[in-house]
């Protein structure tokens, strides 16, 4: 079984770019996913190939059709994999500008009084779209302060200060910054449990890509992801809304179709690149199922995910080949504690007598990429209430190995033990 692991471990390091290397740096192990995962080869492929058609959708003439039929394959393959038969797919400038456009067309647009909702977990993409246009509207803001030691939000923790007149909240799916998630479907719950009418627009950047979607069990409104956070490239976000929140009066072209969400002609070969990473995921979902249903296959796919995420997180928490954890090295403190079923392929930490930065400089001496997190505009929700004012997040993905992990845990001994 360990044999078979690790030869389709070597298959799906292929299917990705620059999997163990820098075009500019020569060699490298990539623990910075949460920055932006390693893109698919056949994403790269397709970006390329959309690239050099001059066609646009809309028009009588073979190319047109062809492009227009590529994006309704994409928006089916969507629907598939997010699992959501109702409502529809759109893309646009980039995860934070969809945030920002479907918060602010539910605040603008929902019934009259009442307040916004949110938690102090979110990113800026979500809770400075919600802060600034509560604000616009008139509407009281109402912050869920998150759990600094569970590096989470709960469903209780919102039930405490939803009201009837919650009119808009907002959920952030999972933190890139602890790396923690959070249950959507159990906190969307509780809020319409209280305002069963509340749009609820949830964040889904940092989850996509590791693990499961299932938009139909969330009870939401909204859900936008980052791709190039999901296997493809950047230049574009994905956004999916309810009926519901389409019906509300939101921004499109004047006498255009109510239903419309896009403005202006959006690349076909970002839709294209979605289709792309719904192949791969099939691919690897029938690697481990042997179902002939495609939703199963991506569920399967999903659950692969994230069983190889914790055999790698746990590795690098807990040690492995005679390799202390980071959590058994002296000086070492961990976001969101050591053993914490919400994490989601990520560990950010720091040593407590080196500056972090210094920390991943030494890390990139042994050829390791991770990322430092400070107390800004960012991240200060996170660091500033544990008071911190900065830490490393190392951000792994289904394609990392154990090898990586015991190289980390090697450069991680021998960095401690210099300090």
């Amino acid at each position: 079984m360990l044999k078979k692991s690790q030869e389709l471990l070597e298959k799906v390091r292929s299917k990705f770019a620059y999997v163990d290397s820098c075009p500019f740096d020569g060699s490298r192990i990539f623990f910075e996913n949460a920055g932006g995962a390693l893109t698919l080869k056949s994403v790269v492929d397709t970006s390329a190939k959309f690239a050099a058609i001059p066609d646009n959708q809309g028009r009588d003439n073979p190319a047109s059709h062809a492009l227009v039929a590529i994006i309704s394959k994409a928006k089916a393959d969507m629907q598939i994999l997010f699992n959501a038969p109702e409502g529809q797919f759109f893309v646009g400038e980039s995860g934070t500008e969809l945030l920002f456009r479907l918060i602010r067309n539910a605040i603008v647009s929902a019934q009259s009084g009442g307040h916004v909702l949110g938690s102090s977990l979110e990113h800026p993409a979500s809770r400075s779209a919600a802060c600034h246009w509560a604000e616009f509207a008139s509407r009281p803001y109402v912050n869920v302060q998150h759990n600094s030691e569970t590096g989470s939000v709960d469903d209780v923790d919102y039930a405490a200060l939803v009201t009837p007149e919650t009119r808009v909240a907002t959920i952030l799916h999972t933190s890139p910054v602890t790396g923690m998630g959070v249950d959507v479907a159990a906190v969307s719950k509780a809020i319409r449990s209280v305002a069963p009418d509340c749009f609820i627009i949830v964040d889904g950047i940092q989850h996509a890509a590791h693990g499961l979607l299932d938009i139909k069990s969330y009870g939401v409104d909204g859900y936008v992801i980052s791709p190039y956070k999901m296997f493809s490239r950047h230049g574009y976000g994905v956004a999916w809304v309810s009926d519901r929140l389409t019906d509300l009066a939101h921004e499109r072209l004047h006498n255009g179709p109510a239903s419309a969400w896009e403005l202006g002609t959006r690349d076909t070969g970002a839709y294209a690149t979605m289709s792309d990473v719904v192949e791969y995921l099939d691919w690897l979902g029938s690697e481990v199922s042997g179902s002939d249903d495609q939703r199963v296959r991506l569920v399967a796919a999903g659950q692969a995910i994230k069983a190889q995420e914790k055999t790698l997180t746990d590795a690098m928490l807990y040690g492995k080949d005679n390799l202390k954890g980071v959590s058994e090295l002296d000086g070492v403190e961990i976001i969101g504690g050591v053993d914490n079923h919400r994490r989601e392929g990520l560990v950010s930490l720091r040593l407590k007598n080196m500056a972090s930065v210094d920390l991943v400089t030494a890390l990139r001496s042994y050829n390791i990429r991770a990322h430092v997190r400070k107390d800004d505009h960012y991240s200060g929700n996170i660091l500033t209430p544990m008071g911190w004012t900065d830490c490393v997040r190392i951000s792994m993905c289904h394609y990392n190995s154990l090898t990586e992990v015991t190289n980390l845990l090697t450069a991680f001994e021998e960095i401690t033990k210099s300090d």
